[in-house]
């Protein structure tokens, strides 16, 4: 099968498959143990948070790891939540957020929380000066993806944190789509806390990492924790994290060679779409997109049918976030961008990653046409 689902998860790199099945075997003590093994893999640990850091620009105690990118969002939020004002109850959350957030959010409406969610424009990103409208003394936390997994739109994260200059206010966002694909120093400068996920990288599932860059104004949300610098509970998983790293490097490095790269396949398959007799639209931001992510809609056929038709066929794809399939329910992003019920129905999402040739690009959009047209 062809594999055009990169957004939701990505195969393990070969090097990191290595990296975990060698730490698994060589450095299995326990990093908080004061005996030898222990002692090992706290100096594996140690380097690994180093080099995540180092990608990211931020110190190494800034590094918090966890089981994954909606841990990472959940303790995030909980962190921050510990250590604000203990009067302001007001969250500002953008309406796309990943199901992790979103469900979140809506126990912290039942538990006293006053919950606005921002308004979008028209591509996909937030409507600026209706958050700046939206802000208040109260207001304690501003909550903001920066790449939609739907759509791929890019929010201005820096934009963001001007309108909340000199405001006793947090700033959280999910970087888990846009780790290791973008460029990420402005945005570490510019939130409080920030998630990420191995998985989506090209290392293992169950590890993730929250950055928080500014962990000196910060106070755990449990007491007593003894590892991660106080602000996450367990046993660390050293060899997944050691894995994750070597992946995550691997990715930045080659960064900029991928970006332009995946941005001429999202190119040439939209071109091969324009030349057929195919009814399609581009569900993209002008300003700031994602290329590896591309959302369309094909008018009177629902994504889900696209999707089973391709698969059929053994073309991977997507109608949007993973973490919403199984509930059925319109895309939020395609919603919030003003699209009907019915157009979002109609959204498929292909995710192009490290793996997809032209070639593979030739036959999604050949086997794409026949299944549209029909």
């Amino acid at each position: 099968m062809i594999y055009f689902d990169y957004a939701a998860t990505t195969p393990i790199d070969s090097d990191a498959l290595k990296v975990w099945v060698d730490a698994s075997q060589q450095f299995y003590g326990n990093s908080s143990s004061l005996h030898d093994c222990g002692s090992q893999s706290a100096k594996l640990l140690d380097v690994s948070r180093q080099q995540l850091a180092a990608l990211l620009h931020v110190e190494k105690e800034h590094v918090i790891f966890t089981s994954g990118g909606s841990e990472s969002n959940v303790l995030a939020i909980d962190t921050l939540l510990s250590s604000k004002h203990p009067h302001k109850n007001h969250i500002l959350v953008s309406q796309a957020e990943h199901a992790s957030i979103y469900q979140y959010v809506e126990k912290l409406k039942n538990n006293g929380y006053h919950i606005t969610y921002l308004e979008h424009l028209q591509d996909g990103t937030i409507d600026l000066d209706y958050l700046e409208n939206q802000l208040s003394e109260q207001t304690c936390l501003v909550i903001v993806q920066h790449v939609n997994s739907e759509t791929g739109v890019v929010q201005p994260i820096e934009n963001i944190r001007t309108i909340l200059h000199n405001r006793d206010t947090f700033l959280h966002v999910d970087c888990v789509q846009s780790f290791a694909k973008l460029p990420l120093q402005s945005i570490s400068r510019a939130c409080d806390s920030m998630a990420i996920s191995s998985h989506k990288v090209y290392g293992p599932k169950g590890v993730g990492a929250v950055i928080f860059p500014n962990k000196h104004k910060l106070k755990p949300a449990l007491p007593n924790v003894t590892h991660e610098y106080g602000f996450r509970a367990g046993t660390v998983n050293v060899p997944g994290i050691a894995a994750f790293v070597t992946a995550a490097t691997k990715l930045v490095n080659q960064l900029d060679q991928e970006l332009a790269r995946i941005s001429t396949l999202r190119t040439q398959f939209i071109e091969l779409l324009h030349e057929s007799n195919v009814l399609f639209e581009v569900i993209e931001s002008k300003r700031s997109q994602l290329p590896h992510i591309l959302a369309l809609t094909c008018s009177g056929l629902q994504g889900q049918y696209i999707m089973i038709e391709l698969n059929r066929r053994g073309l991977a794809i997507s109608t949007g976030s993973a973490c919403q399939i199984d509930k059925q329910e319109p895309s939020k992003m395609m919603l919030a961008m003003g699209k009907t019920v019915e157009e979002a129905h109609q959204l498929i999402r292909l995710s192009f990653g490290k793996m997809t040739t032209e070639a593979d690009v030739k036959k999604l959009a050949e086997n794409f046409i026949q299944a549209v047209v029909q």
